[in-house]
């Protein structure tokens, strides 16, 4: 009976204490920011899909990204306690891409890729 008790009460104790990800995942936000690409294969270019993959997360509060290089948008899923949509599209345009209203960084333009550049 002792046994039975104290097994309830671990599995109540794992239900209310371990993090549920469906709760998690309501804290996250959804933005779309409309960009400019000057190529076709921004995605798969040897320099800029890199620099994609391996900067767009490092962005503080950025869970994840889509970019739709037919639409020019990236599709940005973030935390909004640990970022604003504004630092976001700033972080872009270092990366030398414009993010809505805010212009790329013209050093971080000047870097990339003679094709992805207009």
């Amino acid at each position: 009976m002792k046994t039975i008790f104290l097994q309830s009460i671990f599995i109540l104790a794992l239900i209310f204490l371990v993090p549920n990800p469906a709760m998690a995942q309501k804290s996250n936000q959804k933005a779309i920011i409309k960009t400019t690409l000057h190529c076709d294969h921004c995605k798969q270019c040897e320099t800029c899909g890199l620099k994609f993959n391996t900067e767009m997360l490092k962005i503080k509060g950025v869970r994840m990204y889509e970019l739709d290089d037919a639409k020019m948008t990236f599709t940005i899923y973030f935390n909004p306690k640990k970022t604003n949509l504004q630092e976001i599209r700033i972080a872009i345009s270092k990366l030398g891409y414009d993010a809505d209203e805010v212009k790329a960084d013209p050093k971080a333009y000047e870097s990339l890729d003679g094709c992805c550049k207009a």
